[in-house]
């Protein structure tokens, strides 16, 4: 129980912070898309460079579980098809819905109601990813 309501509040700390800093914004998006602003360039740079620093930590042995487990990422298979394919579907869905996965999220927790239509299309495109799994590049 202690643990769901730590990621609850995570969770809710992450959607704020995402509404806040408008990483959430259309707007937003609509001027990264044409190279207009820095301010979501920015975002993306600091998560992607605290990612980075996340799995180094975690790949040494120095950040485990809640249990105090080891944390072991299998790695993955390098290929260019995987990649360029899945990143294209990826920033069209983006571009066309105006935002990705978190920001959906946190749309709806801030009564935007239109997004429960991105939501539902990107759940139908995952159970379609899922049946088409095994013909894919991967």
């Amino acid at each position: 129980m202690k643990r769901g309501l730590f990621y609850l509040a995570v969770g809710a700390l992450f959607g704020i912070t995402m509404f806040k800093s408008e990483a959430a914004s259309w707007f937003r998006i609509y001027e990264m898309f044409q190279f207009k602003s820095f301010h979501m360039y920015g975002i993306i740079g600091s998560a992607l460079f605290l990612g980075v620093i996340i799995m180094q930590l975690i790949n040494r042995g120095k950040i485990k579980t809640f249990d105090g487990e080891q944390i072991v990422v299998p790695p993955k298979d390098m290929s260019v098809p995987r990649y360029l394919i899945g990143g294209l579907f990826f920033g069209l869905g983006w571009a066309l819905a105006g935002a990705c996965p978190g920001p959906m999220f946190t749309l709806t927790g801030a009564g935007y109601w239109p997004i429960l239509v991105v939501i539902g299309g990107a759940l139908i495109g995952t159970w379609v990813y899922g049946l088409l799994r095994s013909k894919l590049p991967h």
